[in-house]
């Protein structure tokens, strides 16, 4: 009999199975592709943002949907312990703007290569091109899973960590919902998080650029909800970036839930609209009266001038106040209206998935099958862009597989 089937060779699989088989447990890892690690290995553009090294009262403030869930998870197994680890395993990293943590080689491949050295260092099983077909399970305690080749894995213990729906190419698709709600527990809704949004009438040629250092403020239905501060790109799918991304998340709920959404771009965020006037009077004082198309080449990007022009009331010229006001009022209020976004096949992350409710945040165990455990992207946990998600993936991770094992140890001794 195996000690630990963990279901799902992504992050939170592979940290699950390495700290799992570090306290003595004979371990099996059950991957569906033919690979580990799929989605790792593109995370980042490539480069793979492993955690932030945010002190957890900041770090907090960039996960949802219940920050708290995640406060022992955390501290079980932290942003430090994170980068302690991929040290130890040979995986040198880096700390870069906005407190992001990437390997030196800025290659995600390495990410993957080093966890699976050390899966291979400790004897794990790895079971590739393997589905779990069924779980099977008698009065709260799993006993075995069924595999697609009909093999049946007798076992002590489970960690469920299949990931969500994002990037369904790389393996994402859901499963680990279906066979959590098989077992009785409640799947929130999911919908696409860190994703594109898209602007009615959306320009083309705005497809590439990045506007940096603006602020951005989303409306639900007529009320400002968020303002975030930052860059953003204009891309083939719409607005992303950064700050796009951040407000993803409550946009595309709104959107789901029938709300209108709306964006309002600040190109001048630093600046209020007295302070604007005063720069368009000092610099006229040099110019004389100008063209207003020939006075934003001093103030945007070139390619965003033709866009912003088409949806601004501007004056044809910066002649005198009234004028002023009204190109200082068109810079910091440039509206979007948000009609679709992008779906999973692009999205950085699920939100929604296994209830918290249904889960003990001290130990991972669900509260229905006693030796069931959670990790990642398939419970109802998800964070900004920025390092969070992988962090929920490596503390969710650990911290079931260390219940799991005390767990087992308990019933060996019991």
């Amino acid at each position: 009999m195996i000690d630990l089937v963990v279901i799902g060779g992504g992050a939170s699989g592979m940290v699950a199975s390495i700290v799992a088989a570090r306290t003595g447990l004979k371990v099996v890892l059950i991957e569906k592709m033919e690979k580990l690690g799929r989605k790792l290995r593109i995370t980042g553009k490539g480069r793979c943002n492993i955690t932030n090294t945010k002190e957890w009262s900041q770090f907090s403030q960039h996960i949802y949907p219940n920050t708290n869930f995640l406060r022992s998870a955390f501290y079980s197994f932290s942003n430090n312990h994170v980068i302690e680890f991929f040290n130890e395993i040979g995986l040198e990293t880096v700390i870069e703007r906005g407190d992001r943590v990437f390997p030196k080689s800025g290659l995600a491949k390495d990410v993957v290569d080093a966890l699976e050295r050390e899966l291979r260092r400790l004897g794990v099983e790895i079971l590739l091109n393997s589905q779990v077909t069924n779980i099977f399970d008698q009065n709260s305690i799993i006993s075995s899973v069924e595999l697609n080749n009909n093999q049946i894995i007798k076992c002590k213990s489970v960690i469920l960590c299949t990931g969500g729906l994002s990037y369904p190419l790389t393996g994402s698709t859901g499963d680990g919902y279906v066979m959590a709600s098989k077992l009785g527990h409640k799947i929130e809704r999911c919908f696409p998080s860190l994703t594109a949004l898209m602007p009615s009438a959306y320009d083309r040629s705005l497809e590439g650029l990045t506007l940096k250092n603006v602020s951005i403020s989303l409306i639900i239905d007529k009320d400002i909800v968020q303002t975030e501060f930052g860059d953003i790109d204009f891309t083939n799918n719409g607005i992303e970036g950064p700050i796009g991304f951040k407000i993803s998340r409550k946009a595309v709920k709104a959107m789901i839930n029938g709300g209108k959404v709306s964006l309002i771009l600040d190109l001048k965020p630093s600046l209020s609209n007295d302070q604007l006037i005063n720069r368009f009077e000092r610099d006229l004082e040099k110019m004389g009266s100008v063209n207003t198309i020939d006075y934003l080449k001093k103030v945007l990007p070139s390619q965003f001038i033709a866009s912003f022009v088409k949806v601004s009331s501007l004056p044809d010229k910066i002649s005198n106040r009234g004028n002023m006001e009204r190109l200082a009022q068109a810079l910091k209020n440039v509206k979007f209206d948000v009609v679709s976004y992008t779906s999973y096949q692009r999205a950085v992350v699920t939100a929604g998935g296994i209830s918290l409710s249904e889960i003990v945040p001290k130990t991972m165990q669900s509260k229905l099958i006693n030796n069931l455990f959670f990790a990642g992207e398939v419970i109802d946990l998800d964070g900004d862009t920025g390092g969070y998600n992988l962090q929920i993936a490596f503390s969710t991770a650990a911290l079931a597989a260390k219940s799991a094992s005390y767990f087992i140890s308990k019933q060996n001794n019991g």
